[in-house]
């Protein structure tokens, strides 16, 4: 208590900023909530909200001061703070976990892990190999606490060029039953030049003492029609900022984004973001992000450009717009947009083994979709993964996730005699190093 006490003390300034901006973050969605579901309602979402705001802002302070070193009282705060935020919208609640961790009001893992762990894709050292997917903090608002509640890697975005607000609200929708969301947001950004500057100054204050690598997520605009051209813009503005940066061709929620998987479509965006590149910030890799929602044709189409114009990896898979049972016979099944969550897992596993083969193995693959476990993190690395990403299973389980998602692994490695990730990759799927580029000549 005295060790709480004291580090909840040293840090008012903090805790009254976060407030004042959970409720300035906060008080457009609660108005917004009330108008559309009554009066009623609303006064009843103001009051989960004041009852959330003020166990956040605590919990937030508490664990900060209690951190990792006491496993059980993290486990316990983690538990009870998932219901809590769960009696809010879902992206009112989202908002005040960003608010908070932008804050530094989250705990960080001190914890020592298994060697085995480490592992190098792109010539990079990744402490882990577990990630924040993109989605999370679309505006790199809150990278540094999130690569210190134990990610190896964060990636931030989608970033578009120009600033736009996404779809109309109620845009996120949770279905508990199946550990799942549905989300239709569209690429809400702030914009390549304010995100690049929130960027700039966390490398400055993080210095070479940032606790993982940061991936950008980069996106076009919804109205334009120059989808290139954006994807150019962005990176410019972003890549020197970069550990390695996404093209994002495969978001169901904005209109016409996924036809640029299409072969010739995908090789003009990827060949104009390579030379935006090669002049921002030559060296740092290119990773595209595709779909699970993908015909044969298209697959080979995707592999034949990595693979040709030189694409350094690929994040398999996106969210998915198809509604596999039980989700299709939920109330909530006939909203549109993406799915994610633990529908996704064995789809998204099968495409990671299918893109490892078709690409012989060559280009690293970032697998995602459905990760709630280490056994479902070892699965994809076993499928052709060398990095594993994850987003909604943090929404039902909370940041303790992540510490058990690396402790499961690295058991798992163990277990099988694999003495690191990187002796993991391909294990079920053992291609020929190079087999998949001879397909396509």
């Amino acid at each position: 208590m005295i060790r709480l006490a004291s580090r909840v003390c040293a840090t008012p300034a903090r805790g009254l900023l976060a407030l004042r901006a959970l409720s300035t973050s906060t008080s457009t969605a609660t108005t917004t909530a009330a108008a559309q579901s009554g009066g009623e309602t609303g006064v009843f979402g103001s009051r989960l909200f004041r009852l959330g705001l003020g166990f956040g802002v605590g919990l937030g302070l508490a664990v900060t001061a209690v951190g990792l070193e006491d496993g059980y009282t993290y486990a316990t705060v983690s538990k009870l703070s998932v219901p809590l935020l769960h009696l809010l919208e879902p992206e009112t609640s989202h908002n005040i976990v960003v608010t908070l961790a932008k804050f530094g009001l989250v705990a960080r893992d001190y914890t020592a892990y298994s060697p085995s762990l480490r592992t190098e894709v792109w010539g990079r050292s990744f402490k882990n190999p577990i990630g924040l997917a993109a989605g999370f903090d679309k505006n790199a608002e809150a990278m540094d606490a999130m690569l210190g509640i134990g990610f190896g890697f964060v990636e931030v975005g989608s970033i578009t060029p120009e600033p736009q607000d996404g779809n109309a609200r109620p845009r996120v929708f949770r279905i508990p039953e199946e550990s799942a969301v549905i989300n239709r947001i569209g690429c809400n950004s702030h914009g390549s030049v304010v995100v690049s500057e929130r960027i700039q100054k966390f490398r400055e204050d993080s210095g070479s003492g940032s606790s993982g690598l940061l991936g950008i997520n980069i996106a076009k605009n919804r109205t334009s029609e120059n989808a290139a051209g954006d994807y150019a813009r962005a990176c410019k503005l972003l890549a020197d900022k970069a550990d390695y940066v996404v093209i994002n061709v495969s978001s169901p929620n904005t209109p016409g984004l996924r036809s640029l998987q299409a072969g010739r479509e995908l090789a003009k965006i990827v060949s104009r973001t390579k030379q935006a590149l090669s002049e921002a910030a030559p060296g740092v890799p290119l990773v595209v992000k595709i779909a699970p929602d993908l015909g044969p044709a298209d697959k080979k189409q995707i592999a034949r450009v990595v693979l040709r114009h030189g694409v350094d990896g690929m994040i398999v898979s996106n969210t998915t717009v198809s509604r596999p049972e039980p989700v299709a016979s939920h109330p909530l099944g006939g909203e549109k947009g993406g799915l994610s969550g633990k529908p996704v897992r064995e789809a998204s596993t099968a495409l990671i083994r299918e893109m490892y083969e078709l690409t012989g193995g060559r280009v690293p693959i970032v697998g995602c979709g459905g990760v709630s476990s280490g056994l479902d993190a070892y699965e994809k690395i076993r499928a052709g993964a060398s990095l594993v990403q994850l987003y909604t299973g943090l929404i039902y389980q909370g940041p303790v996730l992540v510490p058990r998602i690396k402790t499961e692994l690295a058991q798992l490695l163990a277990r099988d005699g694999f003495e690191s990730v990187e002796e993991a990759v391909g294990a079920d799927t053992r291609v020929k190093k190079g087999a998949g580029f001879l397909k396509f000549w």
